[in-house]
């Protein structure tokens, strides 16, 4: 089993969410799980990453080839995947993985996060994805989320299509428990992140 994990490549970040990230891939790898994720060394994804390693697990790293000239990726991967886009590498980390850990981050994980939702909303996506709201750093998301179900944006049970927690603990276990409850992958999921420019 692989699950996909977003995160900030921002170096600048507080303790707590370096310390829930690197928390985060040691569980995994620990448990067995193999961690898709951007391939950054810094910040969440560095720490992410970092996890992993120290438990001698699987850490598939996919990252565009423009990236390699700003020394932003970690060296550390099992194994790295390089693609010409950024799109490309969003799809490839959707179509590998088994499911999804949003850890915080800023507007390119939301960008991942809202990509994935809307994959499930669509129907073209049924794997699991978690919202980790460490140090309440999503709130104000979530808070967006009820207000666009209360303003007749979104269904009720669009809000279902994610699990919110503030525990690495309860996000693994949730999407390790859903993961192995759903069978297979859609192969048009696809359809929905293309690699065209």
């Amino acid at each position: 089993m692989r699950i996909c994990c977003y995160g900030a490549s921002s170096a600048y970040l507080d303790r707590i969410y370096l310390d829930s990230a690197f928390e985060t891939g040691a569980k995994l790898a620990k448990k067995g799980v193999g961690v898709i994720y951007g391939a950054g060394k810094y910040g969440v994804m560095g720490a992410v990453g970092n996890g992993v390693i120290s438990e001698n697990g699987e850490l598939i790293g996919i990252v565009p080839e423009f990236f390699e000239t700003d020394g932003v990726v970690f060296e550390g991967c099992t194994r790295l995947i390089y693609t010409e886009t950024m799109r490309e590498r969003k799809q490839m980390m959707a179509e590998m993985a088994d499911g999804f850990i949003t850890l915080p981050g800023g507007i390119g994980t939301f960008e991942e996060f809202f990509e994935t939702l809307t994959a499930k909303q669509l129907g073209f996506n049924t794997r699991p994805l978690v919202l980790l709201n460490i140090n309440g750093i999503y709130d104000h998301l979530i808070e967006l989320m009820d207000q666009i179900v209360a303003e007749g944006f979104l269904k009720e049970e669009g809000k279902a299509l994610f699990y919110v927690t503030d525990s690495v603990d309860d996000a693994i276990e949730y999407v390790l428990n859903e993961a192995n409850r759903i069978s297979g992958k859609p192969e048009d999921f696809k359809n929905i992140i293309t690699t065209e420019d």
